[in-house]
């Protein structure tokens, strides 16, 4: 949300010149690429920025190069021991690296390697080695490491006193000068030499400002035990509080971490410093960080409860980060530091000059309420009252009518589809965020949705996850896939599961096999060709051939599909390679168990099938088809032609340059494959809020929105919601002329 958040505040991403990666794994990088992307596609020649990290840093530059121009990425610098030497226990580093030096500020990393007993080794650590203490250690795996980063400005030169120098013999002229420059003179009246002390006032220490991330308890043991680290605190070593005062100390460390008692204690080392909690804490997660889209999600929700769920933060009177000081209840064993602080957006704190030098909560954005936002919705349109009495009356008599609905089975359990954001690039229309359209297919196997997800809900959906299709190579469709994988892997960790199938494009599966050297995303790979309507045919007869044969040898054919199981789907386990050239024949070893996985994931998902097939658009592009007996008579039919629509009639030529569509070319499609209902979700930013498109097609058609929530037995209604859409957002139906940034720029990187 970085961009977006950007762009709501007008802060330009021009500005940025260098970026500090704490750690390199999905959670403190997972937006980057989409970042470079936008760099890369602004002016002529696009923009560069410089991005610093540890030794791993260079899995994720080569899991990027796989979509991302060679330029956005000339400038990434790694630093610290790599991995497979014997430097890859940094617990001898004691030297802060310097990164940069200059006249305004010198930069430093500090690396913590978690220490970790050969009891504590997990799957993934390498050999264990001794330290110089005489402690087992596991020797360092890529995304173990972790960086402090220490920023200090050069001290402030002490004014010069010209009266102090008449009165010591010496005349106004170049010898002022060497005294600034900190050379002793003669003097030129008395016989005695001048120094540099003995004219200026005192120089005046500059700041200095950490930046920590421990991220578990392992970190913290060698964060303490960092001698270099030691040095910047007020009650250690030999010299002066003043030339080792630190000013500021920002915490990124996780909760769990920080209310260990050698955390707090550290801290304390530190003085008068300012500590700044910017780590993960659950009453952060329910302050909107994008004002706007809280906004819109509100006021849908206003409108129509049953599609659009409530925003999910709390509202004012239940808030306390606004008072200095004050944090969660979790931390209520930090009170006795009086100068903690918790975090927030455009929270600053100035270094110069030194006369400001402390927190600048002036940028900090106000924070609104749902009632409020409603509130400014009734004065804007008295008429929504009436509208949302009316949807609500609409789906009420939907519920109870089974006239020109989708059979349902009672006993079985009903589809619902949500709308997700996948932040990538920056939109032309800030409100307008609208990604997945079946792009991205999540499919889990729970037996029954969490009520409009919530924090804990989301996690819900997560862990129950078993099946991710997605349809090309887009930043703004695929970036995000990487940190919903690795959430899974940590939410089950020491859970019996099975790997999440993940059915994508053949390129997808590069990006996510360099990825994997970075961090294990607990995954199997199938590619989009094998579940082509031919391809899954003749997987089926190959299976009906199989259950004729084991007919004459089901002994031997028992053994063999157990021993392919053990090795395919056993946790932890190396996904298998098994895509090969057009046209080559397919690895039917290691293809088939994993249609025979996926058959059976879509199975317990409620499908009798998923059908991918191809689309114009970017290559290997792909829709899908998803079956479901007795609840869709037709989900939709393999289309030739367009994939994405986004621009309204008369501007075919320009669609046909994307290799888009337009929007009633789209529906037409629909309206020819005899589908129930069409939902619009990828529509050109050019619609603020609305797509334009004929009236007479409005029977069948409705808009999606982020977070938008549709139960298929639902399906009915959905069209006679659309004008009360439009209702609530007459204001922001006006065409941008503007082009789509989203699609041009990364069309540019395929």
């Amino acid at each position: 949300g970085l961009q977006r958040f950007c762009t709501e505040h007008r802060i330009k991403l021009s500005k940025i010149d260098h970026i500090f990666l704490s750690r390199v794994c999905s959670e403190t990088a997972g937006g980057l690429p989409g970042l470079l992307l936008t760099l890369a596609g602004m002016g002529d020649e696009g923009m560069s920025v410089n991005i610093w990290g540890p030794s791993d840093l260079k899995y994720l530059v080569d899991a990027m190069r796989s979509f991302i121009p060679n330029a956005a990425m000339v400038h990434t610098k790694s630093f610290g021991p790599t991995f497979g030497t014997n430097e890859s226990t940094v617990q001898c580093q004691n030297d802060p690296i310097v990164l940069v030096d200059d006249e305004v500020v010198k930069i430093s990393a500090i690396i913590l390697q978690p220490c970790r007993s050969p009891s504590q080794k997990t799957d993934h650590s390498t050999d264990i080695v001794d330290s110089p203490n005489g402690k087992k250690l596991s020797a360092a795996k890529p995304g173990d490491m972790s960086v402090v980063y220490v920023c200090e400005l050069p001290e402030i030169k002490g004014k010069f006193d010209p009266e102090k120098a008449k009165a010591l013999g010496l005349r106004p002229g170049p010898k002022y000068r060497e005294l600034q420059l900190g050379n002793s003179v003669e003097s030129d009246r008395q016989n005695v030499m001048v120094h540099p002390s003995d004219v200026m006032d005192p120089s005046i220490p500059g700041p200095i400002v950490l930046v920590v991330d421990c991220p578990t308890e392992s970190h913290l043991e060698a964060m303490l035990s960092a001698k270099s680290l030691a040095t910047y605190g007020d009650q250690v070593g030999n010299l002066p509080k003043a030339d080792r005062s630190v000013s500021c100390v920002i915490h990124l460390t996780p909760e769990s971490v920080v209310s260990c008692s050698n955390y707090q204690n550290w801290m304390k080392t530190f003085g008068s410093a300012q500590h700044i909690m910017a780590g993960h804490e659950k009453k952060n997660v329910e302050v909107p960080i994008l004002k706007a889209s809280a906004r819109t999600a509100t006021r849908l929700n206003y409108l129509c409860p049953r599609f659009f769920p409530a925003p999910g933060f709390w509202s004012l009177a239940n808030q306390n980060c606004s008072k200095p000081g004050s944090l969660a209840s979790s931390e209520d064993s930090l009170s006795a530091l009086s100068n903690v602080i918790s975090a927030e957006n455009l929270l600053k704190f100035t270094l110069r000059p030194y006369v400001n030098l402390g927190l600048d909560r002036s940028s900090i954005p106000t924070k609104v309420s749902s009632s409020e936002i409603i509130d400014e919705l009734l004065s804007e349109i008295p008429e929504v009252v009436e509208a949302a009495q009316q949807v609500s009356q609409l789906c009420q008599d939907s519920s109870q009518t089974k006239e020109d609905t989708v059979p349902v089975a009672d006993h079985q359990m009903v589809i619902e589809e949500p709308w997700l954001c996948e932040d990538g690039i920056t939109p032309a229309c800030l409100e307008n965020i609208r990604r997945d359209d079946l792009e991205i297919v999540l499919l889990g196997t729970g037996s029954s949705q969490p009520s409009k997800y919530g924090v804990s809900g989301a996690d819900d959906v997560v862990r129950s996850l078993t099946c991710i299709w997605i349809s090309h190579i887009h930043a703004d469709h695929h970036t995000g896939l990487a940190r919903i994988l690795a959430l899974r892997r940590d939410l089950l960790r020491g859970v019996p599961h099975e790997p999440v199938l993940v059915v994508g494009p053949r390129k997808l599966k590069r990006y996510l096999d360099a990825y994997q050297r970075l961090e294990d995303l607990d995954m199997l790979f199938l590619d989009c060709k094998h579940t082509l309507a031919a391809s899954l045919d003749d997987f089926e007869n190959d299976m009906q051939e199989t259950v004729k044969s084991q007919d004459l040898s089901n002994n031997n054919a028992e053994i063999n599909a157990s021993k392919v199981d053990s090795t395919l789907f056993a946790k932890g386990s190396q996904m298998q390679s098994y895509w090969k050239r057009p046209g080559s024949p397919v690895d039917k070893d290691a293809v088939y168990p994993l249609l025979r996985k996926l058959k059976g994931v879509i199975q317990e998902a409620g499908l009798s099938a998923l059908i991918s097939f191809p689309v114009v658009h970017c290559p290997q592009s792909y829709g899908v088809v998803l079956k479901a007996e007795e609840r869709i008579n037709s989900v939709g039919k393999v289309i030739p032609g367009w994939k994405i629509a986004t621009f309204e009639e008369g501007m075919v030529e320009e669609a046909i340059a994307k290799n888009h569509s337009t929007t009633n070319e789209a529906i037409e499609m629909g309206e020819k494959a005899n589908v129930y209902r069409i939902i619009l979700t990828h529509f050109s930013q050019r619609y603020p809020k609305i797509p334009v498109f004929d009236k007479a097609h409005m029977d069948k058609t409705c808009i999606a929105f982020d977070l938008m929530s549709i139960n298929i037995a639902d399906l009915a209604v959905l069209p006679k919601v659309l004008p009360y859409l439009k209702l609530l957002f007459r204001n922001d139906m006006i065409v941008d002329e503007s082009d789509d940034v989203v699609v041009d720029v990364a069309a540019s990187a395929s």
